[in-house]
């Protein structure tokens, strides 16, 4: 009886993934409000009816979509190393953690940021927009952490934390779009001089390359 019923769970979940693999083809292509179960339904093989037996809406299909992907975010910062005695560094893992995890996934972050970049989640209902966004704001905390932990109070670290936020992904969607091309620059040195400049001003002190282990070419590109 067990072994039967852990075949039936492997079945339930490959199928869900199948949904999902799908799922996420459609909204990349028509987005949230043009998604349709119907053509979710198709890509996948399956009819309207069996969709719903595993998602009630598209809409919940997204916010599963995004889930795991910030599920994948939060073991990638968690991964990232920490420094105990050095709180510098910790910042300047976590953040690289979780930049690097979205310059390696750009549609990780075109699905995430349907519902994070300030635009109204249409669609989504708030009680799943406040959840997600909780879960991704859970993945950005450590360096929030490590921010009170070189001595800046609550407020200060909530808004540096979110400027550092801000600058990476402006950086991320330059790269992503090509657009960072036309100064050439790298978005991964100059998001490491953000960071390597955070660190100075919070502690007061001159920052060298020592944070990521080699100097700041400003002029490289990203390919």
């Amino acid at each position: 009886m067990h072994a039967k019923l852990q075949r039936r769970q492997a079945l339930t979940d490959a199928r869900r993934t199948l949904v999902l693999d799908a799922a996420r083809a459609v909204f990349l292509e028509a987005g949230i409000e043009g998604a349709s179960i119907r053509e979710i339904a198709r890509k996948a093989g399956y009819t309207p009816g069996a969709i719903y037996s595993y998602f009630e809406s598209k809409e919940a299909i997204y916010a599963a979509l995004l889930g795991e992907s910030i599920q994948r975010l939060q073991a990638a910062v968690a991964d990232a190393p920490v420094a105990p005695d050095s709180p510098d560094q910790t910042l300047a893992a976590k953040a690289q953690a979780w930049f690097d995890f979205y310059a390696a996934n750009p549609r990780e972050l075109d699905l995430g940021f349907y519902l994070v970049q300030g635009m109204r989640p249409r669609g989504l209902t708030s009680e799943l927009d406040h959840e997600l966004n909780d879960h991704l704001y859970q993945a950005l905390r450590p360096c929030e952490e490590a921010l009170q932990a070189m001595g800046l109070d609550a407020d200060n670290a909530l808004r540096e934390n979110t400027s550092l936020f801000a600058h990476g992904v402006g950086l991320l969607l330059m790269q992503h779009t090509g657009r960072i091309r036309m100064f050439r620059q790298s978005a991964d040195a100059l998001f490491k001089a953000y960071v390597a400049q955070l660190v100075q001003r919070v502690d007061g002190g001159p920052r060298q390359a020592g944070l990521f282990g080699g100097t700041v070419q400003p002029n490289s590109t990203d390919t």
